[in-house]
C-alpha cells in the first residue's frame, strides 16, 4: 500500500488548513453560499436535500486497518454513526455539520486520507479492480499505475478546471471488475504479442443522461507512455470540450460529435508531439512505485483445508458463503473475500461505525492488513487463507455482515435517492429494500443465479442502471416516482447499455415487475447454468415486454 511522502504530508496539511480558513469565512457571512460553492465543492463538500455531505478519497479502493478505524471513529463523532460506501469506491457522510468538516479532514490527514477532487470538474478519484493484486487471472496489479495517475493529475494546473468531470479507471485482469469502458478514460492492462505488459485504451464511456460505451483508442500503450498519452486525452478534452452545456460538457460527447477515429487521431498527433518531454515514466519510478504493492508474505499452504472442507460439509450457511462471496486467490490455499454491504432488507453501501471497525479488526488479523471497497459498495478481504475462513465467517456474522450473497438478485447497486440527494427524482433506498426483501439470499436467490441489479434516483446515473442486468431509473411524473426498467446492461469486457422495456411503472408496481422479469427469464433459459445476461442476448427483449406489458 502507498505511504506518503514528505510532499504528500505538507500538501495534505496545506490543504486542510486552507480549507479551515474557509469555512471560518463562510461561518462568519464574509463568503456567501455561492462565493463558497466552488471552495467546498474542491474539499469534498456537498449541500445535500437535508446536509452538507463529505466524500472521502479511497484511491483505487485500497484501505489499511488504521484508515478504516479512523473512518469509524468518524462516523461516531462527527456523523450518525454510518458511512456510505460508493460506486467510485468512496466513502460518504451524510450528516457532517460544517463547522466539523476541517476537523474531520484534520483528522483524515492523520491516516493519509483526504477528500480533495471527490468533486467538481477535475480528474476524479482514479478507480481499480476490487481484487487487484491477488485475483488468479490477474495479468499485473493495476494499483502502482493508479497511484501514479493520482499523484500525476492531484491539483495539476492544467487540468483542475476540465469542462466537466473526468473519471479513469484501471483493470488488471481478464476479466473488467473495474467497469472501464464506461469511463472518459478506461486502462486495460494487456500483453502484446512480444509478451510485453502494456495498455489498451478506451475513451468516452459514461452514463447520465447521454449513457455511450467507450470506444478503444490504442491496443497497446507501453508503460513509460501512461501519463503522455493521458495528458494527451485531456489536453485534446480541455481545448474542444464544450462549456455552454453541461449535459454535453463529458468527453464522451467530444467522442460522439468527432468521432472516435477522429480523436484518435487528435490524440496520437498530440502524444507523438509531447511524448519525449518530461512525462515519459522511468522504469524506476514504475518499479519504485510497484514496491509499494508488493504481495503480503503470504505463508505456503495445502491446496486443500481440511477445516475449510469439514465446516462446509456440516454448516449450509457457510457453505453458501464460500461459494458465493470467496473467489479464487493467486495463491493455493488462500481466499478473496466479499463482504456484502447489502444485508436483506437493508441500505446498499451502508456500514456502521462498529461493522467498520469489526471489517479492520479482521483485515488486521487475517488479510495482512488490506481491505478494499469494491464499486459494487461491498468491502473486500483480499487475503484470506482457507485455514482462517471458518473463524471469519462467523465473526462477520456476529456483526451482521456475513449475508452470501455477492453477484446474486440481491447484491444491489443503488445511489442513495430522493432520501439524501437534492438532485434525484426519486427514491432509490426503499425499492431495493423492497425487491431485497421479495428474493432474500436462500434457495431462490441461488436458483437465480448471477443477476446484477442496479437502482438510480435520477437520470445522473449514480446507481449505474445503465450497466445493471436489470436497471431501474427512478423519475418524477405528475407529482409521482415512477420507475423505468432496462434490460441487457453490462460492465464488464462484453460492456452494454441496457434497453428501456417500455413504460414506467409505479413505486408499488415496480417490484412486481421485477419479479416478473427474473421468473421469464427462469422459464426462458436453456437450464441453470444459463445466467441472465446470457439468455437475455440470446432470446431478445420482446418476450421480456409481452410477460410485462401483454403480447
Amino acid at each position: 500500500m502507498y505511504r506518503y511522502d514528505e510532499f504528500d504530508r505538507e500538501f495534505v496539511a496545506g490543504r486542510v488548513e486552507q480549507f479551515r480558513d474557509q469555512v471560518a469565512r463562510r461561518l462568519s457571512g464574509e463568503l456567501d453560499e455561492e462565493q463558497f460553492k466552488p471552495l467546498r465543492l474542491m474539499n469534498g463538500v456537498y449541500l445535500q436535500l437535508h446536509a452538507y455531505m463529505l466524500r472521502i478519497a479511497i484511491p483505487y479502493g485500497t484501505l489499511s486497518s488504521r484508515q478504516l478505524r479512523k473512518l469509524a471513529h468518524i462516523a461516531r463523532r462527527y456523523d450518525r454513526g454510518y458511512g456510505h460506501f460508493t460506486t467510485r469506491q468512496n466513502i460518504q457522510f451524510n450528516w457532517p455539520a460544517l463547522a466539523d468538516c476541517p476537523a474531520i479532514l484534520a483528522e483524515l490527514a492523520e491516516v493519509e486520507m483526504h477528500a480533495i477532487q471527490t468533486s467538481g470538474n477535475c480528474i476524479r478519484n482514479v478507480t481499480a479492480d476490487q481484487f487487484a493484486g491477488a485475483a488468479a487471472d490477474e495479468i499485473e496489479d493495476p494499483r502502482p499505475y493508479a497511484e501514479i495517475l493520482r499523484q500525476w493529475s492531484s491539483l495539476h494546473p492544467e487540468f483542475s478546471f476540465l469542462p466537466r468531470k473526468f473519471k479513469i479507471a484501471v483493470n488488471g485482469a481478464a476479466k473488467d471488475r473495474a467497469a472501464i469502458q464506461v469511463h472518459d478514460i478506461g486502462y486495460q492492462i494487456v500483453r502484446n504479442e512480444a509478451g510485453e505488459i502494456g495498455f489498451a485504451v478506451y475513451v468516452g464511456g459514461g452514463m447520465g443522461r447521454t449513457p455511450l460505451v467507450a470506444h478503444k483508442i490504442r491496443d497497446f500503450l507501453p508503460k513509460p507512455d501512461l501519463l503522455a498519452y493521458t495528458h494527451a486525452i485531456l489536453r485534446i478534452y480541455n481545448l474542444e470540450g464544450r462549456r455552454d452545456n453541461k449535459f454535453k460538457a463529458r468527453i464522451k460527447i467530444l467522442v460522439a460529435e468527432k468521432g472516435a477515429a477522429e480523436i484518435r487521431a487528435a490524440v496520437e498527433e498530440e502524444f507523438a508531439r509531447h511524448r519525449e518531454e518530461a512525462l515519459t515514466l522511468p522504469a524506476a519510478e514504475i518499479e519504485r512505485i510497484r514496491d509499494y504493492f508488493a504481495p503480503p508474505p503470504l505463508a505456503a499452504r495445502a491446496g486443500r483445508s481440511e477445516p475449510f472442507e469439514r465446516r462446509k460439509a456440516a454448516d449450509e450457511g457457510f457453505r453458501r458463503f464460500a461459494e458465493q462471496n470467496v473467489a479464487r486467490h493467486k495463491k493455493p490455499g488462500y481466499g478473496i473475500v466479499t463482504i456484502s454491504l447489502k444485508p436483506i432488507g437493508g441500505i446498499p453501501g451502508d456500514a456502521s461505525a462498529d461493522q467498520m471497525d469489526g471489517v479492520a479488526d479482521l483485515a488486521e488479523r487475517y488479510s495482512h492488513d488490506e481491505i478494499r471497497v469494491a464499486h459494487e459498495q461491498n468491502l473486500v478481504l483480499p487475503h484470506v487463507a482457507q485455514d482462517d475462513l471458518p473463524e471469519v465467517y462467523d465473526r462477520l456474522a456476529s456483526l451482521g455482515l456475513a449475508t452470501a450473497n455477492t453477484g446474486l438478485v440481491t447484491d444491489i447497486i443503488a445511489c442513495p435517492g430522493l432520501d439524501y440527494c437534492a438532485l434525484a427524482t426519486a427514491r432509490s433506498i426503499p425499492i431495493a429494500q423492497r425487491i431485497s426483501e421479495r428474493f432474500g439470499a436462500g434457495d431462490r436467490a441461488t436458483d437465480i443465479g448471477e443477476l446484477k441489479i442496479n437502482i438510480s434516483g435520477c437520470i445522473n446515473a449514480c446507481g449505474h442502471h445503465h450497466v445493471g442486468h436489470i436497471g431501474i431509473l427512478g423519475l418524477e411524473k405528475a407529482g409521482a416516482e415512477a420507475y423505468q426498467i432496462t434490460l441487457g446492461g453490462s460492465a464488464d469486457e462484453t460492456c452494454s447499455l441496457g434497453d428501456i422495456t417500455g413504460h414506467a411503472f409505479s413505486s408499488e408496481e415496480v417490484v412486481d415487475a421485477i419479479e416478473t422479469i427474473v421468473e421469464t427469464y427462469r422459464r426462458l433459459r436453456v437450464d441453470a447454468s444459463e445466467d441472465f445476461l446470457t439468455a437475455f442476448r440470446r432470446v431478445g427483449m420482446e418476450p421480456f415486454k409481452d410477460a410485462l406489458y401483454g403480447p
